[in-house]
């Protein structure tokens, strides 16, 4: 994805950011936080195994708690749209800095 990068966070969690906005977070237990947006949110936490992130929640982060909750597609589904959500906010000079 343009202009993603990835870092070490709170010593052990491995963190996707855009623009230095995190828009995925994994740790060392599996699993993963994400952004999405308000309405995937309601329904992503009826699901088993999701749950609203802390403290990011009211930021319409949820946390998967394993790899295997979502299917590839899901994942990939999830990660890109983080990525879109987290990216729209940032400068529009930023954002077209990626694609020099």
């Amino acid at each position: 994805m343009p202009g993603a990068t990835e870092g070490i966070k709170w010593e052990d969690h491995i963190c996707f950011m855009v623009g230095e906005k995190m828009f995925c977070i994994t740790g060392e237990h599996g699993g993963a936080s994400l952004k999405v947006s308000a309405e995937e949110f309601d329904e992503l936490i009826e699901r088993g195994n999701i749950s609203p992130q802390a403290y990011m929640a009211h930021n319409k982060w949820v946390r998967i708690e394993t790899f295997g909750t979502l299917r590839q597609k899901e994942w990939e589904h999830y990660v890109k749209h983080s990525y879109t959500l987290i990216a729209a906010k940032l400068s529009k000079k930023l954002r077209d800095s990626f694609s020099k």
